[in-house]
């Protein structure tokens, strides 16, 4: 055996025992995104407060809370 080849089974040995890997946020992040601005079709995350909002639909389009948000409920 070569070195290349011991040093792969060393890398095969500690990969055995290093866990899952870590993955990407991104699609969760995606499909959380349900509240959408009526004017713009822009989406927010679910976890989005009531003054983000207002501010997006005041300095976006001069509009009130419930002009671009129709369906946002208070929690």
């Amino acid at each position: 055996m070569g070195n290349g080849a011991k040093a792969q089974q060393k890398r095969d040995r500690n990969a055995k025992g290093s866990g899952p890997t870590a993955k990407s946020q991104t699609k969760i992040n995606e499909a959380a995104k349900n509240i959408i601005c009526a004017t713009c079709r822009q989406t927010f995350l679910l976890t989005t407060r009531e003054p983000a909002l207002q501010e997006h639909a005041a300095n976006k389009h001069n509009k009130t809370l419930a002009d671009c948000f129709p369906s946002f409920a208070k929690a």
